[in-house]
């Protein structure tokens, strides 16, 4: 048997779903959503510009529109994971 393994980023899963990219695993109490906001073509291909980061709980028990803790606007997909990144450590570490 081998274990079918997807994208990921600094040993976390990256999933991504139209324009939102969600990182962190599901059975952590946090994960990160990344919601690509704007684009720019650069030699032909559309690369992600402006992104939103949100940090949620992933408690089913938390109402919806309080599910969100930190959130942020930064330009580039590498910044953006890079920020997600640390904000997820920070917290699943419970350094809130």
């Amino acid at each position: 048997m081998t274990e079918k393994t997807g994208l990921t980023y600094k040993n976390k899963p990256l999933v991504r779903s139209g324009d939102k990219i969600y990182y962190g695993d599901p059975a952590d109490k946090y994960i990160v959503c990344l919601t690509i906001e704007s684009k720019t073509v650069n030699n032909g291909q559309e690369l992600p510009d402006s992104i939103q980061i949100q940090l949620m709980t992933t408690d089913p028990t938390v109402p919806r529109r309080k599910r969100v803790l930190k959130t942020a606007t930064k330009n580039g997909l590498f910044r953006s994971i890079d920020i997600a990144e640390a904000w997820l450590k920070r917290y699943l570490r419970g350094n809130e």
